[in-house]
């Protein structure tokens, strides 16, 4: 018989032998940690919902079996009183077992539901301090203000928070310069704090979908907190994998105007911006930049924008809004991850219709609801600035005419709809004081990966020579040493680097399909310039022995063509 139907028929089923008091809210125990779960005494030995076939309640409510033996309901607050807890407890008794005292307790929906995926086990619970930690609201909150900061000063882009659910420890990670860096001052972070510190931190989300933090659930909003007396912004998105939650936390300056960088600053090549420039001279069609995760597009579009005449008006529709730029109407609109956004974004395009502007930033094409809004703007004929995800300039009509976005392939086609593409990606920059030159004896000492390349280090410098017909007397690489200028205490992955720099494409339909010059090209000319590493550039793109079969590859399929 199904525990739904048994509920239903509360009072008419077999096990029901006899009227029980309600019973008092007031005498449930609580459990607010994983900490007071493994502080628990008796101990929390198993769940017990295939036993009483509750399976299917789990979210709500679930019978465990204590160290003692006996029997307690572990239930979300609003079903520690019901009626399916009334009828629960008759079942247990029905079936011999004891009740424990207190025979309910009320759990957050996040600790009951890793108990009942078996996230959170006995074994797991065993490994946790027995003692009670300094978890009050105000301790957590300062604990996660020492984490931001932390990022804050080192020059981090995000903070990666990997809850390990099954474990006594969690990780604690930072993206610096590009690189996934763990801090030696947050290993052996406590699994029972950081999860107490996130969902202490999620209280003050704006914009997020749920009341509580939910180990779970996908979740994502933002947070605003101060980091020397500045405001900072913290994007906040947060995956359900099988270990447990796995939070990312965007830093955002709120401070930080677009126009603190231009193109020129953030690495762009002077041809290029050349090309940009003239480009954006016309006022008609859509200007896209596309990269990974992490590449720096929203801080070129920024810098990009931030530099249009004074006489245009700009409004920005973005989520959430990321760099202040001078002039603009900025918005941040929100979207729930649990429901369609599509009237939001029609609220708002109607509201833009009559805003009587010449140029709109919409922050990111990544659904067929900004694709619509995107459709809608530059049909318009207005100036739309956004990005997009793809692994190319020449891949970003492809990305939008997806089934993700599904933007037609014949509007995109249309002359004047695409005005410019640019494709980029972030390369860690050498420390000028440090990096050490190629063609010295000491470089060859520390680059001596030779084992892992197939070929000599001197074989494989010909190479690049070769494929790119250039002097290699300026090229430097990495020092791992590091010097005074470019460590960062903890992080010696970083030893030799200093800042990162942008590598890019550009198409401009109008003209061609074709860049210029690919971004590994872009690349390679700034490792010739002694700027960042070729090994670096390999990583990024792919080896060179790749490229010199890539060519061959070329010249063959032409050859037979012809």
């Amino acid at each position: 018989m199904k525990m739904l139907a048994f509920w239903r028929r509360a009072g008419k089923d077999r096990f029901v032998e006899g009227p029980l008091g309600r019973f008092d809210v007031s005498n449930a125990g609580t459990i607010a940690s994983i900490e007071q779960l493994a502080a628990m005494r008796p101990g929390y030995l198993r769940t017990l919902g295939a036993a009483f076939s509750v399976e299917s309640l789990s979210d709500r409510l679930v019978p465990v079996q204590l160290e003692d033996q006996t029997v307690a309901i572990f239930s979300q607050a609003a079903y520690v009183g019901s009626d399916q807890a009334d009828e629960l407890v008759r079942r247990i008794l029905s079936a011999g077992h004891k009740l424990a005292t207190p025979e309910r307790y009320v759990l957050a929906r996040s600790l009951l539901l890793a108990l009942v995926r078996g996230q959170v086990t006995a074994e797991s619970l065993g490994g946790l301090p027995r003692h009670s930690l300094a978890s009050s609201r105000p301790a957590l909150a300062a604990a996660f203000q020492d984490l931001v900061e932390w990022g804050v000063r080192h020059g981090a882009s995000d903070i990666h928070l990997n809850v390990h659910l099954a474990e006594p420890n969690s990780e604690v990670n930072y993206t610096i310069s590009g690189r996934y860096v763990a801090p030696e001052c947050f290993r052996g972070m406590p699994t029972s704090t950081l999860l107490d510190m996130l969902s202490v931190a999620w209280m003050d989300i704006r914009g997020g979908n749920g009341s509580v933090f939910d180990p779970m659930r996908e979740q994502q909003g933002s947070l605003t907190l101060h980091i020397d007396g500045k405001p900072l912004l913290l994007r906040w998105s947060s995956m359900a994998a099988d270990v447990g939650p796995s939070v990312c936390l965007r830093l955002l300056s709120r401070s930080m105007r677009a126009c603190s960088s231009d193109l020129d600053s953030l690495g762009y090549m002077h041809d290029q911006l050349a090309q940009i420039r003239r480009a954006m001279i016309s006022e008609s069609g859509a200007v896209i930049f596309s990269g990974t995760v992490g590449s720096g597009k929203s801080t070129s579009l920024a810098a990009l924008v931030s530099g249009l005449p004074s006489h245009r008006k700009v409004i920005t529709l973005e989520d959430p809004v990321e760099y202040l730029i001078p002039g603009a109407i900025q918005n941040t609109l929100v979207r729930n991850l649990d429901t369609c956004s599509h009237d939001v974004f029609a609220a708002k395009l109607r509201s833009l219709r009559r805003s009587a502007m010449s140029d709109v930033l919409l922050g990111e094409i990544r659904d067929i609801e900004t694709g619509r809004a995107f459709m809608d703007l530059v049909g318009s004929g207005v100036n739309v600035y956004s990005t997009v995800h793809a692994p190319s300039a020449a891949m970003i009509p492809v990305r939008l005419s997806s089934g993700f976005i599904a933007v037609p392939a014949d509007f995109l086609a249309t002359p004047g709809v695409l005005r410019l593409l640019v494709f980029q990606v972030l390369l860690p920059r050498l420390c000028d004081e440090c990096a050490l030159p190629v063609l010295g004896s000491e470089a060859r000492l520390v680059a001596g990966d030779e084992g892992v390349r197939g070929i000599t280090w001197q074989a494989w410098l010909e190479l690049v020579r070769q494929l790119y017909g250039r002097s290699l007397c300026k090229v430097r690489i990495r020092n791992p040493e590091g010097c005074q200028a470019c460590r960062q205490d903890g992080l010696s992955d970083l030893y030799g680097y200093r800042g990162r720099t942008v590598a890019a494409e550009i198409i401009e339909p109008a003209l061609s399909w074709s860049p210029q010059r690919s971004a590994m090209e872009s690349a390679v000319l700034k490792a010739l310039d002694g700027q960042v590493d070729l090994r670096d550039v390999e990583s990024r793109f792919h080896a060179f022995e790749t490229e010199k079969m890539m060519r061959v590859a070329r010249k063959r399929a032409a050859g037979g063509a012809s």
